[in-house]
């Protein structure tokens, strides 16, 4: 206020009603604040909170390059949400649109802020300790004595108790600091943050994704045709895969018999046997779930395991047209109750198809059906039923080898339940179809992610960093030597720390007597040596 007479008042009312309105921020300065909200660490926390919020639902619904079994089994359980969390890309999480925009605004945002928080980091650990303030009284831990040492011999014991510290002499004083691995490790954990969202991305870009069903007994090359799905990414060549190959010899499956955890499965182990190359020795392998064989820097992980019942179809001339195993798609763990489709072709005139159930261990229930009451294959039965016309197989419309397309054939009936060995005779002379038994499939994926490596480095970086922000307490020190015109020295310790820490003003008190009793013990030696 510069005077009361209201003359300011006055012009400042008066400018008020000329002024106009605030000037429009033009599109660099909209473009200046953007960047300027998008690389502050509360966006950056934001969309980091967005990223997991957003893997909830990759954790908790079946996704397609884990598992194209369990999303159509999805399917069949839930005809109508199905569709709307596949228009989301629920079944996909981790290659939608939404989940990468989210993931690249992050990446953006850590880029900005956290390169600038580095530099100036990288300054502040070359600059000279802090002056020494004005008023160390009014520092959190502050102390006075006063001794007949010298004010520089104060300053000298100081600098040698101080040894753990940056220390800076002025003229009357010390000053020193320690604790920048604290403000270290944060930037370390964000660089960290951001290198492995790199690598992450670095692998989405290099690496490929797989999965297939392998009967035992049956085997596997590296190559695209061989595989029921394949993700590759976009810097894939599919023609250059690792040119390693293997066999299932054999998978071995064992179950809970009883208890409140009866039926659930106890351990899956497929044993293999695997050529890194064509001409490279074969070599074994036993592969259990979260014990994945690499080979040529991929990975191939058991994921878990079904049923592949055997059939042999006969035509109406008594020619063997069909003899192999099919492997059936589970529809419940509990029971491994699988369904499963055999589509013959080659029948003659007429194609055949069977849309077919696969029941482990046959029981009939309470009502009079026939179920499975135990996953483990103790009384293996299969139903069918039969069907005699167009495949469709020939149209160019792409099938699945699951589903029975049957708009353009004939129904010929249900079997009776069929143990192994036992046939069905189809109607009309169409042939025979004989459930010969079963073999066991493995699940698998192959996974080849070169930035695995430094995916892993990034990660490990990230926990020290992380580490040393929890446990660095950061603190400066003063030390003041002052004579008070009386031949004595008037010595001032001052303490300020960063963090919360109980111990903190006990180490600074610490520090001070150690000063104090130093000097002591200095002036006694200096005086008995003067005598």
């Amino acid at each position: 206020m510069r005077d009361l007479d209201g003359t300011k008042g006055a012009a400042t009312a008066g400018e008020s009603e000329t002024a106009g309105p605030p000037p429009r921020l033009s599109a660099l300065g909209w473009a200046r604040w953007a960047w300027r909200v998008l690389t502050s660490m509360r966006t950056a926390l934001i969309l980091l909170f967005l990223l997991a919020v957003g893997a909830i639902p990759g954790s908790m619904l079946p996704q397609t390059t884990v598992s194209e079994e369990q999303v159509r089994d999805f399917y069949v359980d839930h005809p109508d949400l199905a569709p709307w969390l596949d228009h989301l890309s629920l079944f996909d999480v981790y290659s939608s649109p939404w989940y990468a925009a989210i993931y690249l605004l992050l990446f953006v945002s850590l880029t900005g802020c956290v390169i600038p928080r580095a530099l100036a980091h990288y300054r502040a650990m070359r600059a000279r300790p802090p002056r020494t303030p004005r008023n160390l009284d009014r520092m959190p831990y502050s102390a006075r004595f006063t001794s007949t040492a010298e004010p520089r011999t104060v300053l000298d014991e100081a600098r040698g108790l101080l040894t753990r510290y940056r220390v800076d002499t002025r003229e009357d004083s010390v000053a020193a600091e320690r604790g920048h691995l604290r403000e270290t490790g944060n930037v370390v954990f964000h660089l960290a943050l951001l290198a492995l969202l790199l690598a992450l991305a670095a692998g989405a870009f290099l690496g490929y994704r797989g999965n297939m069903l392998v009967v035992e007994g049956d085997g596997f090359a590296n190559t695209l045709p061989s595989y029921d799905s394949f993700d590759p990414g976009i810097a894939v060549n599919d023609n250059e895969l690792q040119p390693f190959s293997f066999t299932v010899e054999s998978m071995d499956v064992e179950f809970i018999q009883e208890g409140n955890f009866g039926g659930q499965a106890e351990s899956y182990t497929a044993d293999l046997t695997y050529r890194e190359a064509p001409d490279a020795p074969e070599e074994r392998h036993e592969l259990e779930v979260n014990e994945p064989l690499s080979v040529d820097g991929a990975q191939v992980y058991l994921l878990g395991h079904g049923y592949a019942p055997e059939f042999r179809v006969t035509n109406a001339e008594g020619d063997v047209v069909f003899d192999q195993p099919v492997p059936f798609l589970s529809r419940d763990e509990a029971t491994f109750t699988s369904d499963g489709v055999v589509k013959v072709p080659d029948a003659g005139d007429e194609q055949l198809g069977f849309s077919a159930v696969f029941l482990p261990s046959a029981s009939e229930s309470p009502e009079g059906e026939l179920v499975s009451d135990f996953p483990a294959p103790r009384d293996p039965v299969v139903t069918l039923e039969g069907y005699k016309g167009d495949l469709g197989m020939d149209s160019g419309r792409a099938q699945s080898v699951y589903q029975l397309y049957t708009e353009d054939m004939e129904s010929m009936g249900e079997s009776p339940a069929l143990s192994p060995g036992d046939t069905w005779t189809l109607p009309d002379g169409a042939g025979t179809i004989t459930f010969t038994g079963y073999s066991d499939y493995a699940s698998l994926q192959v996974n080849s992610d070169p930035a695995r490596l430094p995916a892993l480095v990034a990660a490990s970086a990230a926990v020290l960093g992380l580490v040393a922000t929890l446990f660095v307490r950061p603190r400066r020190v003063w030390v003041r030597a002052r004579p008070d015109g009386n031949g004595r020295t008037v010595v001032e310790v001052a303490g300020l720390s960063k963090t919360e820490g109980a111990g903190t003003a006990a180490d600074f008190h610490t520090l001070a007597v150690r000063l104090r009793d130093r000097l002591r013990e200095r002036t006694t030696v200096d005086t008995a040596t003067k005598e």
